[in-house]
């Protein structure tokens, strides 16, 4: 639920309507289809643009409830490609929204292509601008799929680095947890390229 709320708005205000939903015993996917739609609006009204997240939440509802029999458990053993296929045909969840999901709550291996994914690869010079949220996570699990890859820079030269891939982020999150996964950097290693968060990193210019 969280990662439905926290859309276009800060996780502080997320909490809020989180705590209204909890206080009713409203958390569980089939109480919360029981609910009227103005209810719920009202309920999650901190969490901004209520009336359009009450109708994403109950979209996905109702798919936990008709493709997962209710239970969250099932993000976890569905096959991974028809699961993230079917979450991305929900009304109202993009890529990113459906890749939190998949990772926090079903523990998939995926990667989340947010803002903050996008400016380290950038800065690092992995994507152009413009890079499609597919391109950006095809790239990043090849090469967290070992521990070890070979990755092209994108400079004018090519050069070849080594760099290791990241696994995707574990926790025993639940039906309402949206926590995201921060790219911490490695410092240099001398004579050797820079180890960088979930991709790769181009090493750094000799001085």
């Amino acid at each position: 639920m969280g990662a439905i709320l926290t859309q276009h708005t800060a996780w502080t205000n997320v909490e809020r309507a989180l705590r209204a939903l909890r206080a009713r015993r409203l958390l569980a996917p089939r109480r919360l289809a029981a609910l009227a739609p103005a209810s719920l609006a009202r309920l999650i009204r901190p969490a901004g643009t209520f009336r359009v997240k009450a109708r994403r939440l109950r979209a996905f509802v109702d798919f936990v409830l008709g493709r997962l029999g209710g239970r969250m458990a099932g993000l976890r053993s569905a096959e991974l490609g028809g699961l993230r296929a079917a979450l991305l045909a929900v009304p109202g969840l993009g890529p990113e929204t459906a890749d939190a999901i998949l990772l926090y709550a079903g523990r998939r291996p995926v990667f989340v292509v947010d803002a903050y994914a996008r400016r380290v690869l950038a800065r690092h010079r992995l994507i152009a601008p413009g890079t499609s949220a597919e391109a950006v996570r095809a790239l990043v699990e090849a090469g967290s799929s070992t521990s070890t890859t070979r990755c092209w820079s994108p400079s004018a030269s090519g050069t070849a680095v080594r760099c290791r891939g990241a696994g995707a982020a574990r926790s025993g999150s639940t039906f309402t947890d949206a926590r995201r996964a921060r790219p911490e950097g490695r410092a240099p290693r001398s004579g050797g390229p820079r180890r960088v968060g979930p991709a790769c990193g181009r090493a750094p210019p000799s001085p």
